[in-house]
């Protein structure tokens, strides 16, 4: 059962959850021990609350993931996982990170509390409504990153939540995109919503989630308040990674049919992990090291 209950929190997903470092990283707060302490305790929080988020998700659409090809093998939909177990281990998991993100930083609880019942309402009705279901899952990875700033005490960037913002709706999108393709005739039995949207909308919000992604990350890099925060210009040289990364994402996408799953993808794809590697080296480089 323990084991059962592990896969249904969905371990491969907590790669998310990482998004909570990013204000650890740019605040220039990655050397403070006691700072990247917190922020270790704010990403296993956010673990426990997003697997009990999945938890909840997968007892809400049991019988439509065992008629998908893939989704039925989940512990839930093949009845390795009992409805009683699954429903006792959502609540001590939300139990245990709310408490845990009161004693870390009340703000930090106040994010999760929001982060949680808005997956909830997503897992119980908004799913079902066009481009809210979208926006719904972006503003998931939005919580995660704003959640960071309050565990270290640091003023909520304006770039850090639209990059992140935009880069999960172009996640997200690309998503349904696949949902869309990989389904086809029973795609709308297994998820009404994609029955309201089709390949050419879907490819027309991938080209301007991407646009707007790669230019809102280039006009922060440059921008005058960045470089005066952190003394260089050379932020700028971290944006050639960034294109490609989401180059590398669009042929993914299209050509290797592989956008279903994005954190399959990021620990999967040798170039894109490489990638991404090279880009946080870089900022390293910059923010960390006086040339």
């Amino acid at each position: 059962m323990v084991k059962a209950i592990i896969q249904s929190m969905r371990p491969k997903q907590w790669v998310k959850n990482l998004l909570v470092f990013a204000a650890l990283i740019f605040s220039k707060n990655l050397l403070e021990p006691t700072n990247v302490m917190r922020s270790v305790a704010a990403f296993v929080i956010f673990c426990f609350l997003s697997g009990a988020v999945y938890i909840i998700n997968d007892l809400v659409d049991r019988e439509n993931d065992q008629r998908h090809p893939q989704k039925r093998f989940r512990p839930i939909a093949s009845g390795r996982l009992k409805q009683g177990p699954a429903i006792a281990a959502a609540v001590v998991f939300v139990g245990g990170g709310m408490v845990g993100g009161w004693f870390l930083n009340w703000r930090f609880a106040l994010v999760g509390a929001t982060y949680f019942v808005m997956q909830l309402a997503y897992s119980l009705r908004l799913k079902q409504v066009v481009v809210l279901d979208v926006m719904i899952v972006a503003a998931g990875f939005a919580l995660r990153a704003i959640s960071g700033t309050f565990v270290i005490h640091v003023e909520i960037s304006p770039w850090l939540f639209i990059c992140t913002i935009l880069l999960a709706v172009f996640l997200a999108v690309a998503k349904r995109r696949h949902e869309l393709m990989f389904l086809e005739g029973g795609g709308i039995s297994h998820r009404s919503v994609l029955g309201k949207y089709t390949e050419r909308l879907l490819d027309q919000m991938i080209a301007v989630a991407t646009s707007a992604t790669v230019v809102a990350y280039c006009l922060y890099t440059i921008a005058p308040e960045t470089v005066k925060k952190f003394g260089s210009h050379n932020l700028i040289l971290t944006f050639p990674f960034v294109l490609y990364g989401i180059y590398r994402y669009l042929y993914l996408v299209y050509r290797r049919d592989l956008g279903g799953a994005p954190e399959k993808v990021l620990i999967s794809d040798m170039p894109l992990i490489v990638d991404i590697l090279l880009w946080l080296a870089s900022v390293v480089i910059v923010l960390y090291l006086k040339f």
